[in-house]
Order: C-alpha cells, then sequence, then structure tokens
C-alpha cells in the first residue's frame, strides 16, 4: 500500500507543496548561472527510471558548458573540490545540494520520488550491474536515497548499489523517514561532498 499509493501521494503533496520555495530558489540562482558563462540554466540528463524506462532528470547546472565525463577508476562519478569542470556557481550548489532542486519537477512529473535509488545512466552505469542490482529500478529513483544519506558522494560504486538494492526490497515509511533525517543532517554538515580519482 504505501510503495505503490501512498509514497506517490505524499510525492505529489510535497512537490506542489514546494513549488514557491523551489521559485525563489530559482529566481536568485538563474541568473548567476547565466552570467557566469553563458551557458543553460538546466542540466538535463538522461536516466534510468522505473522498469528501466528513461527520463530526463532536472538539475542546475554546476559545470562548464561541454565538460567532459570523468570517472573514478570504480566507474563512480569523479568529485573533487579542485574540480575544473565546476563553474563558481556550481560549487556552491554543489556544497549546498541546491543543485538537485529543480528534481522536485520530476516528482511532480512522478518519474521519481523524493527518497528512492539514485537514478543512474542508461549506458555506463547500466553496463556495471552486478547479478540482483536489476532490483533497483522496481522503484521510482529518488532525489536522495540510501546511499546519498549514509555516503554522499564518498561510496564505491558497489555500496552504492548495495544501498540501492537494500532499499528496493525494503521500501517503508519508517526507512523514508530515516533516509530523511540522515540527509538533512549530512547537507547541513557538508559531509562526504566530494571524493577524488
Amino acid at each position: 500500500m504505501y510503495r505503490n499509493y501512498i509514497k506517490r501521494l505524499l510525492g505529489l503533496i510535497f512537490s506542489i507543496a514546494g513549488l514557491p520555495l523551489f521559485l525563489l530558489i530559482f529566481i536568485a540562482v538563474a541568473p548567476l548561472i547565466v552570467l557566469e558563462d553563458k551557458g543553460p540554466i538546466f542540466y538535463n540528463a538522461p536516466r534510468l527510471g522505473r522498469n528501466g524506462n528513461i527520463f530526463n532528470m532536472y538539475k542546475f547546472r554546476s559545470m562548464r558548458v561541454n565538460a567532459p565525463d570523468l570517472r573514478n577508476e570504480d566507474g563512480t562519478t569523479f568529485n573533487s573540490e579542485q574540480d575544473p569542470r565546476v563553474t563558481k556557481i556550481g560549487r556552491i550548489l554543489r556544497k549546498t545540494s541546491l543543485d538537485e532542486t529543480p528534481q522536485i519537477l520530476n516528482v511532480l512529473i512522478g518519474n521519481m520520488s523524493f527518497i528512492g535509488p539514485r537514478p543512474d545512466l542508461p549506458g555506463a552505469d547500466r553496463e556495471m550491474y552486478r547479478p540482483g542490482d536489476i532490483e533497483k529500478l522496481s522503484v521510482n529513483p529518488g532525489i536522495t536515497g540510501y546511499s546519498q544519506a549514509y555516503y554522499r558522494n564518498s561510496s564505491t560504486l558497489d555500496q552504492r548499489f548495495d544501498g540501492d538494492v537494500y532499499y528496493a526490497k525494503n521500501v517503508s515509511f519508517s526507512l523514508d523517514m530515516k533516509i530523511l533525517m540522515r540527509t538533512i543532517k549530512i547537507v547541513f554538515t557538508h559531509e562526504n561532498v566530494y571524493r577524488n580519482l
């Protein structure tokens, strides 16, 4: 009941309620992104959703236009405080996680939840799935999730997939509340924002 209906209803209610706050953030952030390098405000990335369906995930753009895709040895995304691809405003957006706030639009549309597995790239990430990792696609991906709450960007790819699969198999209101509380803590303490090569 919670997994299939109540979770979606709560997501719809809170995404509608959060729209005014998102608009205020947009009004403050959008001009700074454009002024720095004249590029687009949003980074619209194709991601794997529930049942493997591909959708566009919205984020405030934190990198320079046409920045190359850099990966750590285990395939996770490269995150470093000295990353030359990241703009000045982008560093602030990433540190505060404000770059993720446009995903409230994805929650409103219904291709994401507030809490769920982190959405993967359709090609590179999917190819690295181990037997059983496909289970993470049985639920909507989330703005935050088990791996983000406990590791943020410090996790290995295997740790992230393990956390995502654990969440997909154990979706519940109590687990969502634990992840939400932990996410609030990790965002305000700036834990594990960066992971170098």
